[in-house]
């Protein structure tokens, strides 16, 4: 049932309504070799070019023009990004908003929620204290809760992440995605069905699609690490969860080193400064836990980048062969092996 609800018919649909608030966001094509790697194809797509910083955007303008909005408004618990994505699009809709976010939020996604001018409340020391904060909220105010990951319109919307990079990139074979709450990998891979082999990757620290699979259903699992802001919710979704048990290829875990020199090698080689959830899924490749057979044509998320440049920047250690990799703006459109 799930699985309809989240389909390629309906996040086509989707993305319909939201294009006119979010931006087609660039691909960036590399070599494996430019970051010392075998030589293989890389796609990044920068979706933290996105307004607000991240993909969450998409979901949050899914849920907005989706949904009956209360004249109390809207209310989301978020360890920063989707805090800033809901803020963002409730100010360009002029609907009121309340987010809750905990004490490990970044200032930077901090910063961004107060300029959008959402009503802020930093609460708990973890995304669930914020989230049963605005649960609490949602039911003295009628606020319309508009929740992280695990709401069928903002699966829909993340979807349409896939939607536009396989116009973008059809040729793709694999696809690194990072995982918290399941909202972006679910999204995407309910898009490609299978069509492009889909890798989840999440931090040692914060492994709830992987615990959830080795379950096989969603448990609750350490929230902790360097992507805790982004990528630790207490577990998967409940929603993308069968989604990921059909779609999903595999998950690899990462350590939070390799997060940080991912971080360093997107700045040193493209220029990109990615926050360490929005380097995860490269921290996989960079790090060979993720090793893809020779011609793979690999694309990677790059899914956020509300940070400070000089929390990584400083004393950057990466080892790159820096060649110059070739920019896309296509308008119109343990290790796992490659397989």
């Amino acid at each position: 049932m799930v699985n309809s609800l989240i389909g390629q018919e309906r996040i086509a649909t989707t993305e319909k309504i939201i294009r006119p608030h979010v931006r087609w966001t660039p691909i960036l094509e590399a070599e494996g070799r430019d970051f010392g790697l075998e030589p293989v194809p890389l796609v990044f797509k920068l979706e933290l070019l996105q307004h607000s910083g991240s993909f969450k955007t998409r979901g949050a303008f899914a849920n907005l023009l989706l949904r009956d909005i209360p004249q109390a408004g809207v209310v989301a618990a978020s360890g920063g990004n989707h805090g800033a994505a809901v803020a963002f699009a409730a100010m360009k809709l002029g609907v009121p908003a309340k987010i809750f976010v905990p004490t490990v939020a970044s200032p930077e996604k901090i910063e961004r929620i107060r300029g959008y001018g959402a009503d802020l409340v930093v609460t708990g020391e973890l995304y669930a204290e914020a989230l049963a904060a605005s649960e609490r909220w949602a039911a003295e105010s009628g606020a319309l809760t508009v929740h992280a990951y695990d709401q069928p319109e903002t699966l829909l919307g993340q979807g349409t992440v896939g939607l536009e990079f396989e116009q973008q990139c059809p040729d793709l074979d694999s696809l690194l995605v990072a995982v918290g709450g399941g909202g972006l990998i679910g999204g995407v891979s309910s898009w490609y069905a299978n069509r492009v082999k889909i890798i989840g990757i999440e931090p040692e620290a914060a492994p709830t699609l992987h615990n959830a699979l080795e379950a096989g259903h969603p448990v609750d699992s350490p929230a902790g690490g360097i992507a805790a802001d982004s990528l630790a919710p207490k577990r998967v979704g409940e929603l993308m969860f069968p989604i990921a048990q059909k779609f999903v290829r595999g998950v690899t875990l990462v350590t939070d080193e390799a997060i940080r020199q991912a971080q360093q090698a997107l700045w040193k080689v493209l220029r990109i400064v990615a926050e360490p959830g929005g380097a995860a899924a490269f921290a996989a490749l960079l790090s060979g836990r993720y090793k893809p057979q020779p011609g793979e044509r690999v694309g990677v998320l790059v899914c956020g980048g509300n940070t400070a440049a000089a929390d990584f920047v400083r004393n950057s250690g990466a080892r790159t062969n820096d060649h110059p990799p070739r920019a896309v703006t296509k308008s119109s459109s343990p290790s796992i092996q490659g397989d």
